[in-house]
């Protein structure tokens, strides 16, 4: 059975229970959330995890890194390593992107070597294998679809994208759209592609009830990808966009009748002003089911600072309900990530989620905020480094300018917590 079966058969699973620990809340209503869909806990039964999570309605904020090859940049080492330094930096979760190589064996190794759950895009596997075979990458059969989700399977992944809502009717109507950028999900396109070449039907819709078996058979999470997601700030919260998401409630529902466990992905380019309201049509058209954004990002124009721009994009819709924030890298837009990058990008979205816990009243988010004045007040250095989300630059950044045992160099004698302090003990 899988975690939303047991949870819907009144059954706490030891992942379940691992997860209300961690969120500080009582096991009976986490297994209620996940029975009723609102939460996942992506997990694949052949995968050990050491650190589940849980994600969805009141659960603290989650981050994915992503990681992976791309042509002519292939190392295994290097994408153990990207993962290393990914969960050190605090990812919840990773996901493998990888584009060229042993596509197989770099997922089953960083499966073996992650404690949290690993994600995937199955769609890339045919494409790279069409590709490397010197044929057309949208050459290759329906039955191919099938089977690398299998593959994916088999291989120990978590959770997986399958970009199931560009059907021939979202996609006909592209054609006469007043997009810049028609579509921008690499996913999305080697679909489109493979459609608009062999003229048929999605196979991920047209056999979403043999992938279901398949997801159910491993307990694998299915995150709904957002195929014809906007890839501009002009295109944002388009007719094509919202098409694909209207979309989503039939499978959502399909799904939770198969007892698999389900996600939305969302757009990844959002002004500001549209955050809230694709973050709640999100909520209402799933059916409260967990969204997974990339980002968002609220300008195109912050190319090589992208995890800021996305920082500020994931604080604002992690406070209107976005459950999971896919990590953006200084390298977004530019080129394939290397490992600083990778921390880089992690820290940032971690930054945003936390924003968002605050800004959301989470009791756990609100206690560490409240441990951490106390810690500052106390000029406990070592609670304040340990508090911190990632307290690495910090922390070296005070040792080189050390000013006192008790204060920092930024205010020396003139620090205005120790002034009130001593004459709050003189009075």
């Amino acid at each position: 059975m899988t975690q939303l079966e047991l949870a819907r058969a009144g059954l706490i699973t030891k992942e379940m229970k691992y997860c209300a620990e961690f969120e500080g809340i009582e096991f009976e209503r986490l297994r209620a959330l996940v029975a009723d869909g609102k939460v996942v806990i992506p997990r694949n039964k052949l995968h050990s995890l050491e650190r589940p999570v849980a994600i969805g309605e009141q659960m603290t904020v989650k981050v994915n890194a992503n990681i992976g090859t791309s042509v002519g940049y292939s190392s295994l080492e290097e994408e153990l390593g990207k993962l290393e330094v990914a969960l050190n930096a605090g990812a919840d979760a990773v996901m493998v992107l990888s584009t060229w190589g042993n596509l197989s064996e770099m997922r089953r190794e960083i499966v073996k070597r992650s404690p949290a759950p690993v994600g995937s895009v199955p769609i890339y596997d045919s494409a790279v294998k069409a590709y490397a075979e010197k044929r057309n990458v949208v050459d290759f059969s329906e039955k191919d679809f099938i089977n690398m989700v299998l593959q994916h399977a088999e291989d120990g992944i978590d959770f997986m994208t399958i970009h199931v809502g560009i059907t021939k009717r979202v996609l006909e109507k592209l054609k006469n759209s007043k997009r810049i950028l028609k579509i921008v999900s690499r996913g999305g396109s080697i679909i489109a592609g493979w459609m608009i070449k062999n003229n048929k039907e999605n196979p991920f819709y047209e056999h979403f009830d043999e992938i279901l078996q398949i997801a159910r058979e491993y307990d694998i999470t299915l995150s709904l990808g957002d195929g014809m997601r906007p890839g501009a700030i002009v295109d944002s919260t388009d007719p094509q966009q919202l098409e694909e998401l209207f979309f989503m409630q039939e499978l959502v529902l399909k799904a939770y009748d198969a007892g698999v466990q389900v996600m939305l992905e969302g757009p990844g380019h959002v002004p500001l002003n549209e955050i809230e309201l694709n973050v709640k049509l999100m909520k209402k058209i799933g059916l409260g089911r967990p969204i997974f954004l990339l980002g968002p990002l609220p300008t195109d124009r912050g190319v090589g600072y992208d995890h800021i721009v996305s920082a500020i994009g994931g604080a604002l819709a992690g406070y209107y309900g976005c459950d999971f924030l896919c990590y953006v890298t200084p390298a977004e837009h530019v080129g394939l990530p290397d490992a600083e990058e990778v921390k880089e990008g992690v820290i940032s979205a971690k930054i945003a989620a936390v924003v968002a816990d605050v800004a959301r009243g989470n009791r756990k988010a609100m206690k560490l905020e409240e441990e951490m004045a106390i810690a500052r007040r106390d000029f406990d250095w070592n609670k304040m480094f340990k508090l911190a989300i990632h307290a690495e630059r910090a922390q070296r950044k005070f040792e080189k300018m050390k000013y006192t045992d008790d204060g920092c160099s930024m205010c020396g004698p003139f620090c205005a917590i120790k002034i009130t302090k001593d004459f709050a003990e003189e009075k």
